[in-house]
């Protein structure tokens, strides 16, 4: 019996809408000034005809749930896989989720499912985090 204070299954989750400045936020933290995500006329030129937001960004929502809900404070990041499944579209709703799938029993090491979700409740972006925590 694990005296661990996780266990697996356990789940955290926020939901956040990125709009046009957040994404023009990102782009200048990150140098990634790519069109598809910034110019609505040059989008309107690619099979998504829209802006749509860095996957990255979508990602980093992985971050704040980790050092803030699971495992929580103090919380360090060993490694994170991404696969960016279909676009989010600036200005539409996502649900970021993590969800513990592995512990360690020797070391304070967790692996947690990634996964951000449109608001139809579609995959966009999966992947596994592994972090250390306490």
């Amino acid at each position: 019996m694990s005296t661990l204070p996780f266990e697996v299954g356990q789940k955290a989750s926020l939901t956040k809408r990125f709009g046009a400045a957040e994404v023009a936020a990102f782009a200048g933290l990150s140098e990634d000034f790519n069109p598809l995500h910034l110019d609505p006329a040059f989008a309107a030129t690619t099979p998504f005809e829209r802006p749509i937001v860095h996957g990255m960004l979508l990602a980093s929502l992985f971050s704040g749930l980790l050092g803030q809900q699971l495992p929580g404070k103090g919380t360090i990041y060993l490694g994170q896989s991404l696969a960016f499944k279909q676009p989010v579209f600036v200005g539409d709703e996502v649900t970021a989720e993590v969800e513990i799938i592995a512990l360690r029993s020797d070391k304070p090491i967790i692996t947690l499912a990634t996964r951000i979700l449109t608001a139809t409740g579609a995959i966009a972006v999966s992947g596994e985090a592994v972090v250390k925590f306490g």
